[in-house]
């Protein structure tokens, strides 16, 4: 399995961040100002001022002391209510689990992938729907019960409200992760067999380019119709050439190259015969190019190892002699390794994407990539459970679980889609146009290649179209994206989790919606009736 995330642009999301807030902000306060003035007049300019200013004087004077209260409330409630007896289910799942994980997972190379990928995806289909319950139902029943006017008849304010209970259904899905996370690691470690490496690779990553058969530079190589689209071939006995930069930022006595390669043969032969491959390390500054001594032999649907000293001995094709070169002050440029891979079976084709060949650095414990793991589920949670409580301070209890079910779906699915329609991604651009102009070309029956027509009627549909997908970028923006939070396959896969990859656009994620969601709340149970039944 090949994983290689992008690296997030810490500070383009938050400029991102920045416009959204503003966006949102800008709307909800013409939306007040316009209702305002329309049922008072002047006079509500001035109203809207007030709970401006109120608001700025409950959040300065925000107590920790009464937050606190509020949350171990909320956390007695959630264990009233009998939110632990989820590990009733977890404990049932795990007596009887190794009775129907068989399969692939008796041998040594699947075993870790299948036991961790069921632990993680346990834990978080167990956790998540019960926090999202109990967050969605508690200000509803407390309101319905009228239980919460003994609270707020106090000196305690809505905010306060919000992120007490925020904290204390925090503590409650914490308690659960920390439980079920520790059980679920002590028994991958009892189930997987000894002769399974537990551990956790750290992969470095470089560029990919390519040559043709005749040695010109070409954006991608041959298209065979592989079926992951990313992936391209090289042709064997020819100059068709694979290059690869990577960043060395460190300089140890050998270097571990790791790759997984795949064939595509057209002739078939001896089936068992795997395909030949040239490494090389370049030097692109000074055209020196140093083929490792040995070629390596391709084995298909498992991982290849090569070995690289930090001094390698070559022969010289002039001289005739043997020559010794270091590979960091001889074949290193500006911090980059040019890596060159060749197939020298003729009339084989070998098949590689970015991510299908890395440098490998020094492992980490199974432990490390397993609780990032859980970290990440434990984001997941804690995003779930403020979306729950601000959903809850507008609606009642089955639409706020409706509602943050569906912010759910979309943002774990959906999300690539509305990419593509906002052209962020020029290779997955939808051709045809927006919504009205996609109905123009199928009233019209126009190819969505086919220019419009110049003309007013052009105009507006580009017009309307640039107005949705304004929208539709502010609605991107507001539902979180939660494919990043999906740690559990670097895992599984035998990966460590990266940081800038995976774990701080997860950590960012969830706290940039920490403000926008408490406002919400605030306001929400500021207009809102909280005595009423």
């Amino acid at each position: 399995m090949t994983i290689q995330p992008a690296d997030f642009d810490l500070a383009a999301g938050l400029l991102q961040w920045g416009k959204a807030m503003l966006s949102v902000i800008s709307i909800f306060l013409g939306v007040a100002l316009v209702a305002a003035v329309t049922a008072s007049g002047k006079k509500g300019l001035f109203t809207v001022l007030d709970g401006l200013i109120r608001t700025v004087r409950d959040f300065a004077s925000l107590s920790p002391r009464r937050v606190l209260a509020i949350s171990r409330l909320t956390f007695k409630e959630a264990v009233r209510r009998k939110a632990l007896l989820v590990f009733v289910v977890f404990a049932v799942l795990f007596m009887f689990a190794s009775w129907f994980l068989t399969g692939e997972s008796h041998r040594p190379g699947a075993q870790m992938k299948v036991y961790v990928t069921f632990v993680l995806t346990a834990v978080s289909w167990l956790v998540l729907p019960v926090m999202l319950l109990l967050s969605c139902w508690g200000l509803p029943e407390d309101i319905r019960l009228r239980s919460l006017h003994t609270v707020v008849t106090k000196p305690v304010r809505r905010n306060e409200v919000v992120l007490g209970r925020i904290l204390g259904f925090s503590a409650v899905g914490t308690l659960i992760l920390v439980v079920m996370s520790v059980t679920g690691f002590v028994w991958v470690q009892r189930q997987v067999s000894d002769e399974t490496d537990l551990t956790c690779r750290v992969p470095v990553y470089g560029e990919l380019s390519f040559l043709d058969r005749l040695g010109v530079p070409t954006e991608k190589g041959v298209n065979v119709g592989d079926i992951i689209e990313t992936r391209s071939f090289i042709e064997g006995g020819t100059n068709a050439t694979a290059i690869w930069k990577f960043p060395i930022a460190s300089q140890p006595d050998e270097l571990r190259l790791e790759s997984r390669f795949e064939a595509f043969r057209t002739w078939k032969g001896d089936m068992e015969q795997t395909l030949r491959v040239q490494f090389s390390l370049v030097n692109e500054a000074t055209g020196l190019k140093v083929p490792l001594p040995n070629t390596v032999n391709i084995a298909e649907f498992s991982t290849n190892e090569v070995i690289v000293n930090k001094t390698l001995t070559y022969k010289d094709n002039i001289t005739g002699k043997d020559v010794t070169v270091d590979v960091y002050q001889d074949l290193t440029t500006d911090g980059t390794l040019q890596i060159h891979v060749q197939c020298l079976d003729r009339n084989q084709y070998l098949g590689m994407s970015q991510g299908d060949f890395f440098i490998r650095l020094a492992d980490r414990s199974f432990a490390t990539g397993y609780f990032k793991a859980v970290a990440g589920i434990w984001l997941l949670i804690m995003l779930v459970v403020i979306l729950s409580v601000t959903a809850s301070c507008f609606v009642k209890g089955p639409v706020a679980s409706l509602l943050v079910f569906s912010l759910i779906i979309i943002g774990q699915f959906f999300h690539p889609f509305m990419a593509k329609i906002l052209n962020e991604n020029p290779e997955e651009k939808l051709k045809g146009g927006g919504t009205f102009e996609s109905i123009y070309r199928l009233v019209r029956h126009m190819n969505e290649t086919t220019a419009l027509p110049e003309g007013f009627l052009t105009n507006t549909i580009k017009a309307v179209d640039g107005a949705l997908v304004n929208c539709l970028w502010l609605v991107q923006h507001i539902i979180p994206d939660l494919s990043t939070f999906k740690m559990a396959p670097y895992v599984a896969s035998g990966f460590d989790i990266p940081w800038n990859g995976s774990m701080l656009p997860a950590i960012v994620i969830t706290l940039g919606y920490v403000i926008p969601c408490l406002l919400i709340g605030y306001f929400s149970l500021s207009l809102r009736e909280l005595e009423a039944k």
